[in-house]
């Protein structure tokens, strides 16, 4: 019984360690110094859902679910910056799609476009953007039920999501948080974005106690 336990244990272990992954550019502070603002801009969303629909209704949900994911890391950093979180501001999401509506660019053709010519359009320092592989409708809400045995079946296992921040000037990627999406990561696109947030809060490069601490 104690060895299975202890099994169960390193599993789940493993499992927690290999879902998240980081990674930061040494020269961000280089980089990053004269930035002020920041747009998020719409994540490129793959789905791979099980029942069978059309290509217009694909079409419409991968663009439901990317907006999806603009929206809630929009509404994370406000309540951060509330509480004068950030070094830098966030372009209003609704300005952000209005410029690329403007432009034609939508987000099933936004990743044909540079990360310079984007921050140009949008008239910003940088660019929050990312990839969200899904295999469930995460905007409409999933079960969160625990059972473990779900984790060897697949049943757990929604997808991956990764965030990412580039320069607007240079191009160059800047920090990326990559997680894989599964049962424990929350009911809705909401709940997964302030719980992969919060934990990355200490690695998020422009957290205003972070960067005080490494000035120090």
């Amino acid at each position: 019984m104690k060895k299975t336990l202890l099994f169960i244990a390193v599993l789940a272990v493993c499992f927690t360690q290999a879902q998240t992954n980081i990674y930061e550019n040494q020269n961000f502070e280089t980089l990053s110094k004269d930035h002020k603002t920041l747009a998020i801009i719409p994540f490129i969303t793959n789905l791979a859902l099980k029942s069978t629909i059309s290509e217009q209704e694909l079409k419409t949900l991968k663009e439901k679910e990317s907006y999806a994911v603009q929206n809630a890391l929009e509404t994370y950093f406000i309540r951060g910056n509330k509480k004068k979180k950030y070094a830098v501001e966030f372009q209003n999401t609704k300005n952000t799609n209005a410029l690329l509506a403007k432009n034609n660019i939508t987000s099933s053709t936004i990743d044909v476009y540079t990360t310079k010519e984007l921050s140009k359009l949008l008239n910003v320092d940088g660019i929050i953007s990312g990839n969200i592989d899904l295999n469930v409708l995460l905007s409409n809400g999933v079960s969160t039920d625990f059972n473990f045995l779900d984790y060897f079946n697949g049943n757990a296992n929604y997808g991956r999501i990764g965030i990412k921040v580039s320069d607007g000037t240079s191009g160059k990627l800047l920090w990326k948080y990559e997680k894989e999406i599964n049962k424990k990561s929350g009911k809705n696109t909401q709940d997964l974005i302030d719980g992969m947030m919060k934990k990355a809060t200490r690695k998020f490069p422009y957290d205003k106690e972070r960067l005080k601490k490494k000035k120090n």
